[in-house]
């Protein structure tokens, strides 16, 4: 279990429901450590900031977290979290490893702008 104030998804369901049902939407797919811990709690600091964007966490170990580690957008990826982020139900960007929060915020503001679309 990841401690952190997000919303958490526990399964490939999950996940589905929350991509299909928001139009804006970030999972970090972690675990509890240090380079983890800070990306959530940059995006538990952003939440009430970023209204229109809907905040996840997913645990990497979790075997329903398969569909997030075997993303074409992740290949190559060497550290986690991976940090994911939907649009519409496709991703549009994805990171690994920390993120500080000008990093979060760029990509927030590039791929979630209230007047972005694909």
């Amino acid at each position: 279990m990841l401690y952190t104030n997000l919303k958490h998804l526990e399964s490939a369901a999950e996940l589905e429901r929350a991509i299909s049902e928001n139009e804006n939407v970030m999972v970090i797919c972690g675990r509890m450590g240090p380079m983890c811990i800070p990306v959530y709690e940059t995006a538990e600091e952003l939440e009430g900031e970023y209204e229109h964007v809907k905040f996840y966490d997913m645990e990497f170990d979790n075997p329903e977290a398969h569909v997030i580690r075997s993303l074409p957008e992740v290949r190559g990826f060497m550290g986690i979290p991976f940090t994911i982020y939907y649009r519409d139900g496709k991703v549009v960007r994805a990171t690994s490893s920390i993120q500080t929060e000008e990093q979060i915020r760029t990509i927030l503001d590039r791929e979630f702008s209230k007047t972005v679309k694909a």
